[in-house]
């Protein structure tokens, strides 16, 4: 996960969990100060309840919108169940929440699991920790019962944040990662892992339809596919290896002319990255082609662009999967637009690498398929 948080098969008749996601604004855009915060989260608290739907297998939780690139759904952790918004993340694979021993400023924003009120709580002595994209945690493992809507994982091990640093002003409690156990850096058996042992879910995939134009309607579903998320055929691709969501891209283009990847590269399909990622070079290549001008960490461009800037085209095992302008140029909240192309920080520079975050999977219904070690893709509905 670069972000600072979703998947020909048929709808599969047993277990298929939907749980809708939120879509959220990263506060640092938008709005500056804590008491603006405060105020902006006090008009638009809420109380998620959760539909349930037994008959056809399917679970679905209400959206929170607060108007951006981030997604967030719902899981509870404990006995009675304590409740927590978390991103779903493929670029990771560890599950942590805020604990009530973090003393970090940005942890009292966030919902703390309060350890001493679960009665099927165990304790470890393991410490971890990880670097993000834009910030870093440091927490301790422990043991716990998890459910994401009907799904419930038992004694999961995820861990609790003890030091929270660089998340400021961003709403969420945790993050729940969906990589393969090997990228794990607290050595814990990721939570779709356990589910899949322990028969929760009928088959191994799950999948992500990550909602436009701020609306309503994200959804991260297990064990299935619903085709009523995208159009089309969904087309499969061999992962560069099993043990990380990496595939090999072919080229990335505009106006039928190579701009990167010219010779193949990586691409790493992230729901945790807000952004298209990319090689400094490379990236600040395509701005000048967009003819987008530096002004402070963003570059912007004239609105009225948006109507005339051509697609970039992502080329992934012969099949182009093309990304307008409308969708690679945002607008923030004064009006002006900005495009979505940002440098890679954290990727080797020996290996060309492109993390294809929510401004392309916006785009394109995304099926990840442990079973087969492979990735799905069709043009979302």
């Amino acid at each position: 996960m670069k972000w600072l948080v979703l998947l020909g098969l048929v709808a599969f008749s047993e277990c298929i969990v939907k749980i809708p996601l939120r879509r959220v604004k990263t506060m640092r855009k938008t709005l500056s100060g804590k008491n603006i915060l405060n105020n902006f989260l006090k008009e638009h608290a809420y109380r998620l309840s959760q539909i349930s739907s037994r008959g056809s297998n399917l679970t679905f939780h209400p959206l929170r919108n607060i108007k951006d690139r981030l997604y967030v759904g719902n899981i509870t952790i404990g006995t009675p169940p304590q409740e927590f918004q978390v991103i779903f993340d493929t670029g990771s694979s560890d599950l942590w929440v805020t604990s009530v021993f973090c003393t970090s400023p940005t942890c009292s924003t966030h919902v703390m699991f309060r350890h001493f009120d679960s009665s099927t709580f165990r304790p470890t002595k393991k410490t971890f920790s990880i670097n993000y994209g834009s910030g870093r945690m440091k927490g301790v493992v422990v043991h716990d019962t998890v459910r994401i809507g009907d799904l419930v994982s038992t004694d999961q091990p995820f861990g609790l944040s003890v030091v929270e640093l660089g998340f400021d002003g961003i709403p969420f409690d945790g993050v729940m990662g969906l990589n393969y156990p090997k990228l794990s850096f607290s050595g814990a058996i990721p939570i779709f892992d356990n589910l899949r042992n322990q028969g929760a879910i009928s088959e191994p995939v799950f999948a992500f339809y990550l909602s436009k134009d701020e609306q309503e309607g994200s959804v991260v579903m297990f064990g299935g596919v619903d085709h009523r998320y995208y159009k089309g055929e969904l087309n499969w691709i061999p992962l560069i290896q099993a043990g990380d969501w990496s595939v090999h891209m072919d080229s990335i283009s505009m106006k039928r002319k190579v701009i990167a990847c010219s010779g193949g590269c990586k691409a790493v399909v992230d729901t945790g990255t807000s952004l298209i990622e990319g090689p400094r070079r490379l990236v600040n290549n395509i701005q000048k082609l967009i003819r987008a001008m530096p002004r402070g960490s963003e570059y912007y461009v004239s609105c009225s662009a948006v109507n005339t800037l051509p697609p970039i085209i992502f080329t992934i095992k012969g099949i182009n999967y093309p990304v307008p302008a409308q969708a690679y140029i945002l607008k923030d909240s004064r009006g002006h637009c900005y495009t979505t192309f940002k440098e890679d920080r954290l990727s080797p520079p020996s290996t060309e690498t492109w993390i294809l975050g929510d401004v392309f999977l916006r785009r394109y219904f995304s099926v990840f398929d442990r079973g087969n070690d492979r990735i799905g893709l069709a043009r979302a509905v």
